[in-house]
């Protein structure tokens, strides 16, 4: 796997990626939350970098998760789980934890359905985030996107993201 800055708009934007093909592929859906919530330009992010992001992981993926090669990504397996976490990893910054939680789990709900792949990355992300789902649940109705243009991440705009509640529970 390539590795990026720590806490760069690009490790960020890896694991966006990530939480769209981890149910075996790309939804319309998903990118439409992307795109609705200006996700990419809060994280300093074209639309062109994004998609070189997208094919990046792809390739990368190719080459080292078990099962990938036959469409899916088989995130139970000990080597694809360290590949996670390491890519985890690159995120330190506890708010661009939180706002990478918050576009995930908005991501994942955009078909309103739970995949296990979804679900085990989810899991990850929390466990080594050290973030809990009940955490979330209120901080989603009304989650803040702090960000401005360029890479610098936490300034002053709000937006809503959906929540995963409103279409659960």
């Amino acid at each position: 796997m390539r590795q990026y800055q720590t806490d760069s708009p690009e490790a960020m934007a890896r694991i966006i990626a990530l939480s769209m093909l981890v149910d075996g592929g790309l939804d319309k859906t998903e990118l439409d939350v992307i795109n609705r919530y200006e996700v990419l330009e809060h994280i300093g992010m074209s639309d062109t970098t994004f998609n070189n992001i997208v094919q990046e992981l792809c390739e990368d993926m190719l080459q080292s998760m078990p099962g990938y090669h036959l469409g899916r990504i088989e995130l139970d397996d000990e080597l694809a789980e360290q590949c996670i976490d390491d890519m985890l990893a690159e995120i330190q910054d506890p708010r661009q934890r939180q706002f990478l939680l918050d576009v995930m789990l908005a991501v994942v709900d955009a078909d309103h359905y739970l995949s296990k792949g979804e679900t085990i990355l989810l899991s990850r992300a929390m466990q080594c985030w050290n973030l809990e789902l009940i955490k979330q649940i209120k901080p989603m109705k009304h989650a803040v996107i702090a960000g401005e243009s360029g890479s610098n991440f936490a300034q002053q705009q709000t937006a809503r993201l959906p929540s995963i509640i409103e279409t659960h529970f």
